[in-house]
């Protein structure tokens, strides 16, 4: 029986319901260094195991594969890391914030009284937010209901 500790490429992605491909891409792009068996075959540890976790976070998290690379192989410098955290923090709280707007307007529109929605003056105020300054509608330019 295998030890936890050695691993075959299929074995370990699937324990992240991952495709084997996809390990391999890593491997590509200097985020994995698996050992090598006998033949050239793959052989993944715990260490790999870790390092496909930290890599997933820093996906949940929005980083792309280029700057979890870089921030996992080759960021030496503390300054570059934290100014590129620093950027992706702000970049995230933008997304967030958008987040929450639109669940402010879905949950208004969920409970809105109007029969029709495009007559909401909260929903028009908000279309007309994103329209450009020379098209923002008067009241004859909504379509009707």
């Amino acid at each position: 029986m295998k030890s936890r500790r050695e691993m075959a490429i299929g074995e370990l992605a699937a324990l992240y319901g991952l495709a084997p491909h996809v390990l391999r891409h890593w491997e590509q792009m200097g985020l994995l260094t698996p050992a090598r068996a006998a033949g050239g075959r793959r052989v993944y540890g715990s260490v790999d195991a870790t390092r496909i976790a930290l890599i997933l976070l820093a996906k949940e998290a929005g980083l792309t594969l280029d700057q979890t690379r870089y921030l996992l192989t080759e960021a030496a410098d503390k300054q570059a890391r934290t100014a590129l955290y620093q950027r992706h923090g702000d970049l995230l709280r933008g997304r967030i914030a958008a987040a929450q707007e639109s669940l402010a307007i879905i949950e208004h529109a969920a409970a809105c009284d109007a029969e029709d929605i495009t007559v909401c003056p909260r929903l028009r105020e908000k279309v007309a937010a994103r329209l450009p300054a020379g098209l923002r509608p008067d009241g004859d330019a909504w379509p009707a209901p």
